[in-house]
């Protein structure tokens, strides 16, 4: 089942059920008004949405609708919580290792983790408004999973139970502005602005023999201004698998239903699969002995995120977007 949420003026939008194809769409708000007020009440509801869902595949509906991917917000366009994290060590490794420092020990123990931006978050069309170009603008290709209720303190084994939808992110970043963030000791906070999501929230079996249980596999492609920046493949190389970083995000505390747990740039160690971000281009120029010569994003520049199934066809559809200056 893949769900969207329409555009319609107020804070979270409508909630929509949309065809395998990413062509249609029909409203489900006389089951849920929302997608939060869904998975407030997902057991209930999922089987009625299911049940919408399959009137739009053989095209039954009269009250489908052609979906335009500019019409919508984030499926999710305020998250009780996104819980981000550092699930690819050779992101970090890449970056450590262009600034000469050493990958801390216990980084491939447990996941780092931050606390982002869960409101607003931005639609797949939506522009990205920045203050200034010299805040290092970069994007960063990441899949993140939308929970249910998680108990504080869940078993690494049993917090995929509580995996309800996946999306496709772009976690913008800031990059002039991290140093400054780190050396408060509080984490990142300027540096992480509003993310973007693709068109629609799947649930696991939209993905079939690509979802594991524990990993989405497949190449997740970036472009900026029509220029592949890479396709490293999702279910590679990820360090901690989305159950433990569910689980890691409760550690000591519960979470509600509605929170986003990202797994932080996806990235492999076969550097032919290119970069997931534009830092890791440009730690890679660098660690060839030159200087990074890649820039970070400008004003009018686009960036373009998708996966695509084992089929060939879109997952989650396209984010598609332009950095524009902030008024």
């Amino acid at each position: 089942m893949k769900l969207a949420t329409l555009k319609d003026g107020t804070r979270d939008g409508t909630l929509l059920v949309v065809s395998k194809d990413l062509k249609r769409a029909q409203k489900a708000d006389h089951i849920a008004p929302t997608l939060r007020a869904a998975l407030d009440d997902w057991n209930y509801v999922q089987p009625l949405l299911v049940e919408l869902s399959l009137d739009l595949e053989p095209n039954r509906s009269n009250r489908a609708f052609d979906l335009d991917p500019r019409q919508l917000m984030a499926p999710l366009p305020r998250a009780s919580q996104f819980a981000d994290g550092s699930a690819y060590i050779i992101h970090a490794e890449l970056i450590m290792r262009s600034q000469k420092r050493e990958l801390p020990a216990d980084m491939k123990k447990e996941p780092l983790m931050y606390q982002g931006c869960s409101d607003p978050l931005l639609g797949p069309c939506d522009d990205v408004a920045i203050g200034s170009e010299d805040q290092g603008i970069d994007l960063e290709m990441e899949l993140g999973v939308i929970t249910g209720d998680v108990p504080m303190g869940v078993d690494k084994d049993k917090a995929g139970e509580q995996i309800r939808l996946l999306v496709l992110l772009n976690d913008v970043s800031l990059r002039a502005l991290v140093p400054a963030d780190l050396a408060k000791g509080f984490g990142f906070f300027h540096s992480k602005p509003p993310s973007s999501f693709a068109p629609v929230a799947v649930t696991p079996d939209e993905l079939g023999d690509a979802w594991d249980g524990r990993r989405a596999h497949g190449a997740v492609r970036a472009w900026v201004n029509g220029e592949l920046l890479g396709e490293p493949d999702a279910g590679t190389d990820m360090q901690f698998d989305f159950p433990r970083l569910v689980a890691h995000a409760a550690k000591t505390r519960p979470l509600s239903a509605g929170t986003i747990v990202g797994s932080g740039t996806v990235s492999n160690r076969d550097r032919k699969s290119g970069a997931g971000c534009l830092f890791e281009r440009r730690a890679e120029e660098i660690l060839k002995g030159g200087k990074a010569k890649t820039p970070f994003l400008k004003f009018g520049d686009r960036m373009r995120i998708e996966m695509l199934g084992p089929d060939g066809k879109t997952v989650f559809g396209a984010i598609d977007q332009a950095i524009v200056q902030a008024t």
